[in-house]
């Protein structure tokens, strides 16, 4: 089983997304992260849905998590909303990571290496350097795990 036969198509967004808008497309589809592209379509870094949470949780109860309990329950519902008015670039880490790209000919094992080093739960897949879909680390897992 190779890269091709396990890609599916997958959303991508740009440095320019509106962050609340990738946040509920990752809630919407159930997605791990999303595949940032530039404006050529090529895949250019991997969002984890991490990383927009990282942007909308206050600093002092990433620190600390149980300083989250102070905050009533009606405002802790809406942490979300912090995202209003911020792009997907704000959501990137300052350390650009490396980019999990694969070719069609990948096979699972370099596929699962790939997402094991870059620690990823989602890898591009490309076909002369154009994006073709991804896989998920939930389908690579399933795959695996049918053997």
């Amino acid at each position: 089983m190779r890269a091709r036969d396990l890609a599916v198509e997958f959303p991508t967004v740009t440095l320019d997304t509106p962050a609340l808008e990738a946040a509920k497309l990752l809630a919407e589809q159930d997605l791990p992260g999303l595949i940032l592209v530039d404006q050529n379509g090529c895949p250019c870094s991997i969002l984890p849905g991490t990383q927009v949470l990282r942007l909308a949780v206050p600093a002092y109860c990433q620190d600390d998590p149980a300083l989250a309990r102070v905050v009533d329950e009606a405002h802790a519902d809406l942490f979300l909303r912090r995202l209003g008015g911020r792009t997907v670039r704000e959501c990137l880490p300052e350390q650009p990571r490396e980019l999990p790209v694969a070719d069609m000919k990948a096979t699972v094992l370099e596929l699962a290496a790939l997402m094991a080093r870059t620690r990823s739960p989602l890898v591009a897949v490309v076909d002369g350097g154009r994006l073709v879909g991804a896989v998920t680390l939930q389908s690579l897992l399933d795959h695996v795990l049918e053997l």
